[in-house]
């Protein structure tokens, strides 16, 4: 029987078990071997360059599903964003509370993104703000001193509707800071003046969906008010609740009240919140039985006041003045001005 002849192992100075690719020379066009990169084979390397590619598609398109629903941070130069693309619900912001979010925006940064609305290719600014308008406000006063407070962090939202854009806004404001009565009314009537609703109703249950009912009449009240004295009053978020029921009230039943309201307004031109609502206050008050005033006694105590105005006592409860200065604005100030005493003696 044939002896068998047993196969020794290949030396390994005979063998590369360097993995070669062919890649194409400039040259002679001929293929050149080179290392692979990774220095697997070549069924591994085609696998992991799927692999590669299809993690980029996949991230590519979460990306721009992202962007698409507006959960993407981005970030918008300030010019870029148009602050009145919704009539605002908030008229003021109070400037101390603006001064502490300056404060924080410049020591923290933006923790918070606004909310915007892409308005097309060719719209200037490309960008309607939706939410934020306090910071906004807050990074335009930051870039007069600093130049690197020049954009804004947004999430770019795609609203079905206006009606949808509106709630967004009403809805961050009454979270973060609340607005006036005022403030919230006034948002319905120009909501609706604008053809967003066609319904007080459907309005008011929309925007303060999550309010009470007995909170939603007050609004609807106060609507009353912006509708006739929007524009008349200085100070108009400083008008609380009593007050401005009042009013609402005193507007419905005497259909002459608006139109003398402003007419004082404008002539008395009061420059505080408090001087206002005295003169608002006094112009409620029932009026005073007439009666014939009183002539001046002989010898009752008389003296020039200022130049045009003269100031005649007459014991220790009677009063009267005459002179040129005497005249519808003087008596609203000082008909204020009663009122106001009053309303503090009383308190």
């Amino acid at each position: 029987m044939a002896k068998r002849r047993r196969l020794t192992p290949a030396r390994e100075e005979f063998l590369d078990t360097t993995p070669v690719v062919e890649t194409s020379t400039r040259e002679t066009g001929l293929a050149a071997a080179q290392p692979a990169r990774s220095g697997l084979p070549p069924i591994a390397q085609v696998a992991g360059d799927s692999s590669t590619s299809a993690a980029l598609t996949e991230l590519t398109e979460a990306m721009a599903r992202a962007r698409r629903e507006g959960r993407l941070v981005q970030a918008l130069r300030l010019d870029e964003v148009e602050v009145g693309h919704l009539v605002r619900d908030r008229l003021e912001a109070e400037q101390e509370a603006l001064e502490e979010l300056v404060s924080s925006l410049r020591r923290r940064g933006q923790q918070t993104p606004i909310e915007v609305v892409d308005r097309g290719e060719g719209a200037e600014p490309r960008y309607g703000l939706i939410s934020g308008w306090r910071r906004l406000a807050a990074l335009r006063q930051l870039r007069m001193e600093d130049d690197r407070f020049d954009s804004v962090l947004a999430l770019i939202r795609s609203p079905q509707s206006s009606s949808d854009a509106y709630v967004a806004m009403v809805e961050e404001n009454e979270i973060r800071v609340g607005l006036s009565y005022y403030e919230r009314a006034r948002i319905v009537v120009k909501a609706l003046e604008q053809g967003v609703y066609t319904e007080t109703k459907a309005a008011l249950q929309t925007l303060f969906e999550n309010v009470s009912r007995a909170k939603r009449s007050k609004i609807k009240s106060f609507m009353t008010v912006v509708e006739t004295l929007d524009g008349s009053l200085r100070f108009p978020t400083a008008i609380g609740e009593r007050l401005g029921l009042e009013l609402a009230r005193g507007l419905a039943e005497d259909p002459t009240l608006a139109k003398r309201l402003a007419q004082r307004l404008e002539a008395a031109a009061p420059a505080s919140a408090a001087e206002e609502q005295a003169l608002l206050t006094a112009a409620l008050a029932p009026p005073l039985p007439e009666t014939r005033a009183a002539e001046p006694r002989e010898g009752a105590e008389t003296r020039e006041v200022l130049p045009g105005l003269k100031l005649s006592r007459q014991g220790a409860h009677s009063v009267t003045l005459k002179g040129r200065l005497v005249d519808a604005a003087l008596l609203d100030r000082l008909e204020a001005w009663l009122a106001e005493t009053c309303r503090q003696n009383d308190a």
